[in-house]
């Protein structure tokens, strides 16, 4: 008896243990994420659902002490379906949709009147992910029970739009003519790297977050300005631009009149999750930088951002952005006339034909063509930010024009400077994107090209891996196998997987197996029944595409026939746990062991 209390102690103990660590993990993920401290929040939420999930990544923990839980008394905290759409959204804050997607997915099935965003945002990140077919599905069916007249729902119309003018792009007869090449490592070290502008014919100068170890704790990655020394057209040095930078502060992008002796810059800082940025100028004395002025309420509102200046090469306009009063809304581009000395005396907002509802920003005037170039949100494109250009024609603005593919990307496309002639503004330009990127914007080059650039080298063969095939007739899961929401459509992230299966079956060339995929209990029977039997028969053609013979798969849909785990409570409310386990991809062998 006193051995059963012992282990009925010891039981009780371990679990309560089990649910401090979580409560700790999520309250940590909480904090963070209230911070805007996404990358943090992503390793605590992980931490926290991975007890019951499978896609969690191997990341390194932060130290936790400042926010662990009292003993006498628990805050309150996200529930389980709460982490999950914050852990998706934390992702997507940071740019890194590939990782948003499945959890994104995983919150679709949740009450769409507490989560009604999801499909958006997944459909979203689909199309970030160049994932034409699947993203418009998703704005369709997001579009379907989604009926507030807003912006979300304008923006996913013209969503769709964007998904056709992407497909048209792709298939223009003249892409190879121009090539985008990213910039080499010299320039894009670790963190964001963006807002090229050349100081005369051999400096770049740029913003970025690389780590600077001078920096002061917790501001490692402060943005600040570089200037690269280019010789024969190659970066050979790289310096911190000589201008007063205090170390707590970011700033960054920047603009040099024509004459080389005045400079604008942003500064910007966050309060309470709010970024707030104002625009300061600088004189030249010799080779030092007077300390930063801040410009006077003509181009700098209270309680509203301004930033990206630009000055057009007669020294006469200082063009930016704002999201001051009196716009089209978001922020809009405005111009301000500069005096002799620099100064701004009157600015003006350039127009609805140049502004939307959404945003405009890097204001950017190429003086030998006469064309304005900026980036938007707000017209139809490839996605994100899309680089436009106007002309001035007899004092207005022609109706913008979308670059197109390659200039621009299905992500943001952000910061243009050319050496372009008169007849080619393209022929060679520098620009920033976070197209190759997971979290920042990067530098790129682009240049026109007459031979095609050289096919993608092919994917290297997975290496067979020595693997034991369990005995006849025994289910197995198939862990981290995943699918489109409520589609039979492979995620990428189950190739791992499928690939060991395929390791193991062509070690032992004689097993014949039956790949199987379940559904939980919600739904109707016979639609339930069809995507069993069509995720099964996706992972069975993923099996044919790496030359596994047909005659040695079969595939097999279950429904929610053969349930694993209980889809409900022993009080009838819902179980997304039991559900989540029943939703499973399984194989046996049938013959051949």
């Amino acid at each position: 008896m006193k051995h059963i209390i012992l282990t009925a102690a010891l039981v009780s103990v371990t679990v309560i243990s089990k649910a401090q660590f979580a409560y700790d993990y999520l309250k940590a993920a909480d904090f963070y994420y209230k911070k805007a401290d996404y990358s943090s929040a992503t390793q605590y939420y992980e931490k926290y659902l991975a007890g019951s999930r499978t896609i969690v990544s191997h990341a390194v923990y932060k130290p936790y002490t400042a926010v662990q839980a009292s003993k006498k008394s628990q805050a309150a905290v996200s529930t389980e379906q709460q982490a999950i759409y914050r852990l998706a959204e934390s992702y997507r804050l940071l740019n890194d949709y590939s990782k948003a997607v499945p959890w994104y997915a995983e919150a679709m099935e949740f009450d769409k009147s507490a989560y009604p965003l999801a499909a958006y945002h997944y459909a979203v990140a689909l199309r970030a992910l160049s994932r034409h077919e699947l993203a418009e599905k998703a704005f369709n069916y997001f579009l379907e029970f989604y009926t507030t007249q807003d912006t979300y729902r304008e923006t996913a119309h013209r969503e769709l739009q964007n998904l056709r003018f992407i497909l048209s792009q792709l298939h223009r007869p003249d892409l190879s003519l121009y090539t985008v090449e990213k910039a080499p490592a010299t320039l894009n070290t670790e963190g964001a790297n963006y807002a090229p502008v050349w100081q005369g014919d051999s400096v770049l100068l740029f913003t970025s977050t690389r780590p600077d170890n001078s920096a002061p704790k917790n501001h490692i990655y402060t943005n600040r300005i570089y200037g690269a020394a280019f010789n024969n057209g190659t970066p050979d040095s790289i310096r911190r631009f000589l201008l007063p930078q205090p170390k707590e502060t970011e700033q960054g992008v920047i603009a040099l009149s024509p004459d080389g002796n005045t400079l604008f810059l942003t500064r910007w800082s966050i309060t309470d999750g709010k970024k707030r940025s104002v625009i300061y100028s600088s004189r030249k004395t010799g080779e030092s930088w007077s300390e930063p002025v801040l410009l006077d309420t003509i181009v700098n509102v209270a309680g509203y951002s301004a930033q990206q200046p630009f000055v057009t090469p007669d020294g006469k306009q200082l063009l930016y952005a704002s999201d001051r009063p009196g716009g089209q809304g978001g922020f809009d581009l405005w111009v301000a006339e500069l005096n002799a000395e620099g100064t701004p005396f009157f600015t003006k907002n350039l127009g609805p034909v140049l502004n939307t509802a959404w945003n405009e920003q890097a204001p950017y005037y190429h003086a030998a063509s006469g064309v304005l170039v900026f980036s938007t949100d707000g017209r139809v494109g490839m996605g994100g930010y899309d680089f436009f250009y106007s002309k001035d024609s007899a004092g207005a603005w022609t109706t913008p024009e979308n670059f197109g593919y390659p200039v621009n990307s299905v992500k943001d496309d952000i910061y243009f400077s050319s050496r372009g002639s008169k007849e080619n503004i393209l022929e060679t330009v520098w620009l920033s994107s976070d197209r190759e990127a997971t979290c920042c914007l990067e530098l790129f080059s682009l240049r026109k090209t007459v031979p095609p650039p050289p096919p993608p080298a092919p994917k290297p063969e997975v290496p067979v891996v020595a693997t034991v095939p369990p005995p006849a007739d025994v289910p197995m899961v198939l862990d981290n196998v995943y699918y489109d929401f409520n589609m039979a459509t492979l995620l990428p992230a189950s190739y791992d997987a499928l690939d060991k299966l395929v390791a193991m079956l062509q070690q032992h060339p004689a097993i014949v197996i039956e790949l199987s995929a379940h559904t939980d209990s919600k739904g109707a029977d016979e639609l339930n029944q069809k995507l069993s039997e069509a995720r099964a028969r996706s992972c069975v053609d993923y099996l044919l595409s790496k030359g596994i013979d047909a005659a040695r798969l079969q595939s097999k849909g279950y429904a929610a026939t053969r349930p694993i785990a209980p889809n409900t409570h022993p009080d009838g409310s819902d179980s997304p746990e039991g559900r989540a386990r029943n939703r499973r991809t399984e194989f046996k062998v049938l013959s051949g062991r």
